[in-house]
């Protein structure tokens, strides 16, 4: 695990690098607004994914590199994304742009522009809790690439069930039992590891499978 510093016109972000011996792609994800690089989806693929040949770029906003409690807005947090996710394309190997909750929002905005090849939504906030009526489905439906949700049951900011019909090259993937950080409760019939086993297995599929079609199945 090695870390670099990059600018962007927000202030510096930070990589973490979780890299494959034999990198077939690029993974960049980014974090919440309420948290770090630390969330357990985010820990759990940064493990599970470089023995498969995936590189694993984890990639703190300069809000939290400065110490910052508070994100700013979405435009700054784009700004910010953008020459990461550009630079990361440019090197070599297909970058895939995903994250968790409003770092999901942001690939979803931004990876078409960047030469991205892919997006993985992690819990995205579909809408605020309790608040349906302010759906954030357009940045889903229109990232203009193949997009793979992850979402819990549970998710107080929207659950499978609440999400619009998926376009073409859309999929996914409903995680029992967990809640907006894919915690598990005590009383589930299965535990936080299986959870986490079932997301990292469902994008290491996912990215594989995307690799094999931006390729013409070689």
């Amino acid at each position: 695990m090695t870390t670099e510093l990059l600018p962007t016109p927000a202030g510096n972000a930070r990589i973490t690098w979780h890299r494959a011996a034999d990198q077939a792609a690029v993974l960049a994800l980014g974090h919440g607004a309420g948290g770090g690089i630390e969330a357990r989806d985010l820990a759990a693929l940064a493990a599970a994914l470089p023995p498969l040949g995936f590189t694993v770029a984890l990639v703190e906003q300069p809000w939290r590199v400065a110490g910052k409690r508070l994100g700013p807005a979405p435009k700054t947090l784009d700004t910010a994304w953008t020459p990461v996710a550009e630079r990361l394309a440019g090197d070599g190997p297909p970058l895939v742009v995903g994250g968790r909750s409003a770092g999901a929002r942001v690939a979803c905005r931004t990876g078409a522009a960047t030469g991205a090849v892919g997006v993985l939504a992690l819990a995205f906030p579909l809408h605020p809790p309790g608040r349906p009526e302010k759906s954030r489905a357009q940045e889903l439906l229109e990232s203009g690439l193949p997009t793979l949700v992850v979402q819990s049951v549970a998710d107080p900011f929207g659950g499978p069930a609440e999400f619009p019909e998926l376009p073409a090259g859309h999929e996914l993937v409903s995680v029992p039992y967990g809640g907006h950080g894919f915690d598990v409760p005590k009383r589930a019939p299965i535990g936080q590891e299986e959870v986490l086993e079932l997301i990292t297995g469902a994008v290491g599929g996912w990215l594989s499978g995307l690799l094999r079609a931006a390729t013409g199945g070689s």
